[in-house]
């Protein structure tokens, strides 16, 4: 059985790492406004670098546990750090988007089997369910989001960890998962008319299906002032892709995308002619696209 003494060295926000930032020993009086803002400046800085430390110091500690399938040992390690000050968001951005990453990094690398690769995702899913109950709610925004992502089960454990940040954040949301034929998605956005889709985590594969699905939807002029969003999987390995589907708004991480579409407005509907029909242009196949295409032949 593991030995879990390693749960009693998990850091402290307030203590540990960060003694000498928010213990620093009371300095000469300021001559200005000025002086003191650079000071907390610095303060604030050295607090974010060693915040950034110690998340990083316990996502090496979960990641040898979550590859063993230790459940009990992954949900302690996580308790005691919310325990020990970090918040639920935090270990969102800092330890479970990123234990997935690296799960999925060393299964494409061949490091791990598929056993391990399907143990880890439903421990880290387990984790996240405990965690989002933990996350702070702020007041309803009055903006409505639809989430899809790629059909398996990474992918969809991703985007449902970023539908819990966009329930807390305020925004209504509608998450569907994968493996939804993109004319049901069209129907649902006339539905619900979100003010954004976001399609979280395909792969390279699913590029050209996400285009068809973003062409479909202009197409049909379904919610014209709805901005389309992607983010994680093969858009983060292949830069530029998001631009040849024909995506509004790319975000490389969940956080980015939140930040991103609490701050983008409404998109401007295309230009279309007097039978309401979208002016055409010539248009080659996108290079990244066509080699994915390729690729999937």
């Amino acid at each position: 059985m593991m030995n879990r003494q390693f749960l009693l060295n998990v850091p402290r926000l307030d203590s540990g790492l960060y003694r000498d930032a928010t213990n620093t020993p009371a300095a000469a009086p300021m001559d200005s406004g000025r002086d003191y803002t650079t000071a907390k400046s610095a303060v604030s800085r050295k607090q974010t670098e060693n915040e950034k430390m110690a998340i990083a110091k316990l996502l090496d500690q979960y990641m040898d546990p979550l590859l063993r399938g230790h459940r009990a040992t992954c949900r302690d390690l996580v308790l005691s750090a919310l325990e020990n000050g970090f918040t639920a968001k935090s270990l969102y951005d800092g330890l479970l988007f990123p234990a997935m990453q690296r799960v999925e990094s060393m299964y494409r690398e061949d490091r791990i089997n598929r056993v391990s690769e399907h143990m880890a995702v439903r421990i880290n899913r387990t984790v996240a369910d405990h965690v989002q109950t933990r996350l702070d709610r702020k007041p309803a925004l009055n903006k409505r989001i639809l989430i899809t992502c790629a059909h398996d089960e990474p992918e969809e454990f991703s985007a449902q960890m970023v539908a819990d940040l966009f329930e807390a954040d305020g925004w209504e949301v509608y998450f569907v998962g994968g493996g939804i034929a993109r004319d049901e998605v069209a129907e649902l956005v006339g539905q619900l008319r979100p003010n954004n889709l976001l399609i979280f985590g395909s792969k390279p594969s699913d590029a050209p299906i996400v285009r068809e699905m973003i062409d479909y939807i202009r197409e049909i002029n379904v919610c014209p002032q709805m901005n389309i969003m992607v983010s994680g999987g093969v858009f983060n390995r292949a830069a530029g892709l998001w631009k040849e589907v024909k995506a509004d708004l790319y975000a490389e991480t969940a956080l980015e995308a939140l930040q991103l579409a609490d701050a983008t407005e409404a998109r401007e509907p295309e230009e279309r002619d007097t039978n309401g029909t979208k002016k055409r242009r010539r248009r080659r196949r996108p290079p990244l696209l066509a080699q994915m295409e390729e690729a999937n032949c």
